[in-house]
């Protein structure tokens, strides 16, 4: 309402003068971001937006109003009284009424749920329109990302996880084995941090195409670099659903598994540039899950996931406890 148009822009900051009554003192800028420490508790982190209240913007520009020399014009939020069939600011609402509010949280995750969206919030086109562009969750693609060491576990669990995905969903599933696309997908690339990266990157890609056409993509390669792998989450995560499972498992039982026999090799010194002996492993600094299939069995981390599925709507529940 304050800069939606270019003529209410003008409006604000169109001559010096205006401009002089917003900055032109020092103290009307302190009272605004006077110290360092204050910029830090506003921009700092993320998890410092959720301290703030949805009106505490608004509440300390107004309290600045005759400073700053300008009338600040708020906008309440709308709430709705179903026994007058209408909608009053939130400080408006007749005594006695008890009004129904949903707020753009609300909204969308009943978007994402599929949860009911009262008529009386919005026209039902509107509503339609609304769902066709943000659709639940339950039908959105996916993809879940393994990333660990050689040995931890990956290609196992991931095929046991298909298996159940397609017991309990009916989305098409399409596994991305790290050593099928070094064979197909990637087979000119080789092993230096520059190949790696853009072998997890391709991987990533059609992880994306697959999620934004609805499908489900289980991805299994060792990725051992976080830059590529934040690469791949904001990639896929555009498109649908993106969850990076790390496998944990130690590396001294990874090496007793040795099923390919690398980190015996790799211990002589045959094999160069193995990754967690000579090449390091760089630990995922967010992950939605992180199994030791040292201490979790193939179905328990089976489980684990699909539970994780469940819990953010991308697979039914009742389906998983079946």
């Amino acid at each position: 309402a304050v800069v939606s148009t270019q003529s209410t822009w003008e409006a604000v900051v169109s001559t010096q003068s205006t401009w002089e009554a917003v900055v032109s003192t020092q103290s009307t800028w302190e009272a605004v971001v006077s110290t360092q420490s204050t910029w830090e508790a506003v921009v700092s982190t993320q998890s410092t937006w959720d301290f703030y209240g949805p009106y505490d913007a608004r509440d300390a520009v107004k309290g600045v109003e005759d400073e700053l020399g300008i009338q600040i014009l708020s906008y309440e939020m709308q709430v709705y009284s179903e026994e007058h069939d209408r909608f009053y600011s939130v400080n408006e609402v007749p005594e006695g009424v008890s009004p129904k509010k949903l707020s753009g949280t609300e909204v969308r995750k009943r978007l994402a749920t599929g949860e009911d969206i009262p008529e009386w919030f919005s026209f039902g086109p509107v509503v339609n329109i609304l769902r066709k562009a943000n659709p639940p969750h339950s039908k959105k693609g996916f993809t879940i990302f393994f990333t660990g060491l050689s040995g931890s576990g990956k290609t196992t669990v991931a095929n046991a996880l298909q298996e159940k995905l397609m017991e309990i969903q009916d989305r098409a599933i399409t596994m991305l084995d790290g050593d099928i696309v070094r064979q197909l997908l990637s087979s000119g690339l080789g092993f230096s941090r520059d190949d790696r990266q853009l072998n997890i990157k391709r991987i990533g890609y059609v992880s994306s195409l697959i999620t934004k056409s609805g499908g489900a993509v289980i991805a299994a390669p060792i990725a051992p670099h976080e830059e590529a792998r934040a690469w791949v989450r904001e990639t896929v995560s555009q498109e649908g659903g993106f969850f990076l499972v790390h496998l944990q498992t130690p590396l001294e039982t990874c090496e007793e598994r040795d099923r390919k026999g690398l980190y015996k090799k790799a211990r002589e010194g045959i094999l160069k540039g193995m990754t967690g002996i000579d090449d390091p492993y760089e630990i995922p600094e967010v992950a939605e899950l992180r199994i030791d299939t040292a201490t979790s069995s193939i179905a328990q981390s089976v489980d684990t996931i699909v539970s994780y599925l469940a819990e953010n709507g991308y697979v039914e529940g009742e389906a998983v406890a079946r």
